[in-house]
């Protein structure tokens, strides 16, 4: 009777043996969700949002996501810059633990989009704007500005505003080309070894991995921000190999944001911050806890939240 246990005890483990070896290797558990503090780097605030008085997201609303997201510091840049003042001037963003970065943006309406680039008014609007300064303190930036043609960046209000954002070291963010990059950098009196621009999405078109990487090492202030950018995250939800490999190269030369600049992004900001989490989660931590919060952090003296 022993004997018999003990063959049926050993049949069983082979048969389980071979079960498991038809079914082939096991897959690795997914790595657990980034659970720091987030830093969104790309948010804005517009009108259609909140203009002051009503609209579908007001002021409670937004802070809310932002305090359920654990987003604790945001880069406010908004059309107009009205919306950015009211978050930073707000005892309720305050008491919502979010701390305020706020840029003066280029855009007073829709039409500023593309005209921008060919519109004094632009620069003595910023410059008002910088004098003016904010509830949080003053400007820390210009931008989000666009460029849809990347010879408006050899244009002369483009060239004014990046000799200003060197003179008085304010950052700039651009959603513009890799071509444009250069371009940008070329205005400035340092030729872009001084000034600190923040790369919307990291380029629009998909610049490959390797030109990034170029154009990093070029550019020694030079930040890649990295909501809507193409062929960074692969269905799994992780990182794509190349990218992961170019973040773990530059920890200190990413951030995130979640590019608020329609209400629908809104509508899904808790989702937005959550596929950020999934993938930090499968960074080392401290390459994660760069591009999620210290890079953003350290740039603009944002203290850490209380653990």
């Amino acid at each position: 009777m022993r004997r018999a246990r003990a063959f049926g005890a050993i049949g069983w483990a082979a048969a389980l043996g071979l079960c498991a070896a038809l079914a082939g290797p096991t897959q690795a558990a997914e790595p657990s969700p980034y659970g720091g503090p987030l830093f969104d780097a790309h948010l804005h605030y517009n009108d259609e949002a909140w203009d002051g008085r009503a609209g579908p997201h007001p002021p409670d609303d937004v802070l809310r996501r932002m305090q359920a997201a654990g987003v604790r510091g945001i880069l406010a840049n908004s059309r107009p810059n009205a919306g950015s003042l009211t978050l930073a001037g707000l005892p309720a963003t305050q008491a919502a633990g979010v701390q305020v970065v706020p840029f003066v943006r280029l855009y007073r309406n829709r039409a500023d989009y593309t005209g921008w680039p060919r519109d004094p008014s632009i620069y003595a609007m910023v410059l008002e704007e910088l004098a003016r300064g904010t509830a949080a303190g003053p400007y820390r930036g210009i931008g989000e500005f666009h460029l849809y043609d990347s010879a408006d960046a050899d244009g002369p209000v483009a060239r004014q505003l990046m000799a200003l954002a060197e003179e008085r070291q304010l950052a700039v963010l651009a959603h513009v080309d890799d071509v444009a990059i250069d371009k940008l950098m070329a205005h400035t009196p340092s030729q872009g070894q001084a000034v600190r621009l923040v790369w919307a999405h990291t380029g629009i078109g998909g610049a490959a991995p390797e030109r990034v990487q170029a154009l990093l090492e070029r550019y020694p202030r030079l930040m890649g921000e990295l909501s809507y950018r193409p062929g960074l995250v692969c269905d799994d939800g992780q990182l794509c190999p190349a990218w992961r490999a170019l973040i773990e190269r530059y920890p200190d030369r990413f951030l995130i944001g979640s590019d608020t600049w329609v209400n629908q992004r809104w509508l899904y900001y808790g989702e937005l911050m959550a596929s950020y989490r999934r993938w930090l989660g499968g960074l080392p931590a401290g390459v994660a806890r760069r591009v999620a919060w210290d890079n953003a952090a350290q740039l603009w003296g944002v203290s850490a939240p209380p653990r």
